[in-house]
């Protein structure tokens, strides 16, 4: 009879010098196995028949002993010889048909996969699970074809999902694997639904049942303990991921004017950190902006700081305006801290499309942190986008539009226009940028907002276009930027509220009057209240009899963003008079 198999910390040997060293492979597995793997494949491509079947007899004593599956890769040989659990099986390997035919109904058959295509035919042929990927390039997937990311694994999820799919499909398990470590293992899996992280997970999509491990194991001095780790960051936080906000919850419809005057409110008491990453150009605007709006700036890029500023419940700002390596690696460091405590992070993916090194910029940030909010304009969305391995909408030719598609272009992935500096390209519609950005964020699990004429605000159940602002604020160097230092003070305002459990002194009449009117401003409602604040004030400013144009603009807005403050903790600006003021539909 066929066992009953917990997929969640799959380990996958690996015995290459650059990776075990000159350690003892039994001895490696085994300190795994206490540390809590729940099941083990032995893979090895190099060694001969003989050593193979060796090795395997001795993992799979190891094995018995934790009540642990092995699972052999490719070689169905050496199962049999050994008489362990199962095999998995490569696209280049024997068929799951022809495994299942020699080594009968009572062993386990997984089968690597990286197309719905591919899953569709390991299901028919009798598959036990399937694992997907590659999501990242590894050291130990040097010669991959397929690197299909969160996006891509989530096609295939939901392909097994779909109603017309069979019950072997809907039952079948499922392990993503590809540079999967301890930094990423709760993000991946929260973006791929595995259950505990999700409840209950969307119809559309299957849960993943669990992630595969190499490196992260293998390659550790203390195999123990990394196996340790990872079992915790699996099990523990089990309804809210460690790098999720407070305060986070997918808001099912437009959020009341009531509940974003509280976030400015919220906003005024907290008197948040925000911690801005940004260029040389943008910081002194920025900073003002954050005075005026009632948040305590830093402007920072030293990322070995960022763990004790982490620990003020702020909110960090990654502006990629400045890409260089030794940036990048402040970004990370920043990341990394304010993800481990579960600060809010923004990214400004800045001219992301503009250069190679930005576009490859981008894919590192993507890889290396979860950002709550990722705001850009059309082109810097499209690129993460691209980025993120999600289909990008067939552009509309307009009478405008000198843009003419390369013969070799596929219908379903249009060449990228070229990005010109931070400048924002037009090639959509607006029906498919509320697509592509609903699309992107469910994909990544978070807040997408695409900045331009009329803002695309969405987390993915919820998508909202803003038709606020000015013209002002495109003829000013930085004010995208300083959005994004916007949103970051409201979501950390936000945040903090909600963690503490208490929202205002019973002294003061003009806050949120109970915690639940904290607890209703999740992510998607602050950031709509600060693009609301940033782009109304932008109207106030532009409508001063004192301002001429684009330089008398600045100090106006900069009064504007204060003056709205004031008047909604002064309760001069309320309900009625936001509802008046706010073109979101």
């Amino acid at each position: 009879m066929k066992p009953e198999v917990d997929y969640s910390l799959y380990l996958v040997t690996d015995s290459t010098e650059a990776i075990l060293g000159n350690r003892d492979l039994i001895s490696v597995v085994e300190q795994a196995l206490q540390g809590g793997v729940t099941i083990v494949q032995y893979r090895d491509k190099t060694s001969d028949t003989g050593v193979l079947i060796r090795i395997a007899r001795a993992l799979h004593e190891k094995c018995k002993q934790y009540s642990i599956p092995l699972i052999i890769n490719d070689r169905v040989d050496v199962a049999l010889a050994v008489g362990c659990e199962g095999v998995h099986l490569g696209q280049d390997d024997m068929s799951v048909t022809d495994a299942r035919n020699i080594l009968g109904p009572s062993k386990i058959i997984g089968a690597t996969v990286s197309s719905v295509e591919e899953a569709r035919i390991a299901v028919e042929r009798g598959a036990d699970y399937l694992g997907i990927g590659t999501l990242y390039a590894t050291n130990t997937k040097k010669n991959t074809k397929d690197i299909i990311g969160i996006a891509g694994t989530r096609k295939i999820l939901e392909s097994l999902s779909h109603p017309t799919s069979s019950a072997a499909a809907k039952q079948i398990k499922t392990v993503c694997i590809g540079g999967i470590n301890a930094t990423n293992i709760q993000r991946i899996l929260y973006q791929l639904h595995y259950s505990p992280f999700s409840s209950p997970s969307p119809p559309t999509i299957k849960p993943i049942s669990g992630a595969a491990i190499v490196s992260a194991i293998i390659a550790s001095s203390t195999p123990k303990h990394a196996s340790s780790l990872l079992r915790s960051l699996i099990t523990t936080s089990t309804t809210h991921p460690t790098f999720l906000p407070s305060n986070f919850s997918p808001s099912p419809s437009l959020p009341s004017p009531q509940t974003l005057l509280n976030a400015t409110l919220t906003l005024h008491k907290t008197n948040p950190l925000t911690h801005n990453m940004t260029n040389l150009v943008v910081q002194n605007l920025a900073a003002n902006v954050a005075l005026n709006i009632g948040a305590s700036p830093i402007m920072s890029t030293n990322g070995t700081e960022a763990r004790d500023l982490a620990a003020l419940h702020g909110a960090l700002v990654v502006n990629m305006g400045t890409s260089t390596p030794e940036a990048l690696t402040q970004y990370k460091l920043a990341i990394e801290a304010y993800n481990a405590v579960g600060g809010p992070v923004i990214l400004d993916p800045v001219g992301a499309g503009a250069t190679a090194a930005r576009k490859d910029a981008l894919r590192f940030l993507l890889g290396v942190g979860y950002f709550t909010v990722i705001k850009g304009n059309e082109s810097e969305i499209l690129e993460v986008a691209r980025a993120s391995h999600i289909p990008i909408p067939i552009p509309i030719p307009s009478s405008s539009s000198t843009t003419t598609p390369s013969p070799s272009s596929s219908p379903e992935q249009p060449q990228p226009q070229q990005q010109r500096g931070v400048d924002s390209t037009h090639t959509l519609t607006h029906p498919s940028k509320l697509s592509l950005v609903k699309t992107l964020a469910s994909t990544l699990r978070c807040t997408i907002l695409m900045t331009g004429p009329t803002d695309i605000l969405s987390n993915g159940t919820t998508t909202l276009s803003i038709k606020n602002g000015h013209e002002y604020l495109g003829r000013v160097t930085g004010t995208g930027c300083t959005l994004g230092t916007t949103i970051s003070a409201y979501l950390a305002a936000a945040a903090a509220a909600s963690s503490t459990s208490s929202s205002s002194s019973p002294n003061d009449s003009h806050g949120p009057e109970s915690k639940d009117e904290v607890k209703n401003i999740g992510v998607l409602e602050a950031a709509l209240a600060s693009v609301l604040h940033f782009e109304i004030a932008a109207e106030d400013a532009a409508a001063s009899l004192d301002v001429k144009g684009a330089g008398s603009f600045v100090p106006a807005f900069l009064d504007a963003l204060a003056a709205y403050r004031e008047g909604v903790v002064e309760g001069r600006l309320g309900e009625e008079w936001l509802r008046g003021r706010m073109r979101v539909e």
